[in-house]
């Protein structure tokens, strides 16, 4: 299963990097790209609006300041969308949280904390398992690793 991973710039592959690895982790398709919501808009809305039939399962999306890249997809797909705020800027990030979390009604993206992009995996994964057992599995031998022996 494919799930892309958006970013509004190259700097931010280092803090989408474990989003990257915690997919492959549990053996899905991290798709890396960068792409802006303010640069590349028209790249954002083909890839968005193609993604489903060209098998993408899911989107995370990370953005700094403004933030508008998990908005903007979230706008031209009805698969989930995972939006990552990333640190950096005046605000460290909490520019991005707000420009992230603040989406209007009937376009939801789930957000999760800033520079947070192994957590935005796991909510992908955690969608995907609950019609995959498998991947539940997997999830939930993951999962132990965290609890107290």
């Amino acid at each position: 299963m494919k799930v892309a991973i958006l970013m509004g710039s190259p700097n931010d592959r280092d803090k989408m990097a474990a989003a990257v690895k915690t997919l492959e982790e549990f053996g899905l398709e991290p798709d890396e790209r960068v792409l802006s919501a303010h640069r590349t808009p028209e790249a954002v809305v083909e890839m968005a609006r193609g993604a489903r039939d060209n098998g993408y399962v899911a989107f995370i999306c990370g953005a700094g300041m403004a933030a508008h890249l998990a908005g903007a997809v979230a706008a031209h797909t009805t698969l989930p969308v995972v939006g990552v705020p990333l640190s950096g800027g005046a605000l460290n990030g909490v520019d991005a949280l707000y420009a992230t979390v603040q989406m209007p009604k009937g376009i939801p993206v789930a957000t999760v904390a800033i520079d947070g992009s192994q957590n935005a995996a796991l909510l992908v994964v955690e969608m995907l398992a609950i019609s995959d057992e498998g991947l539940a599995k997997r999830l939930a031998d993951y999962r132990a690793q965290w609890l107290p022996k």
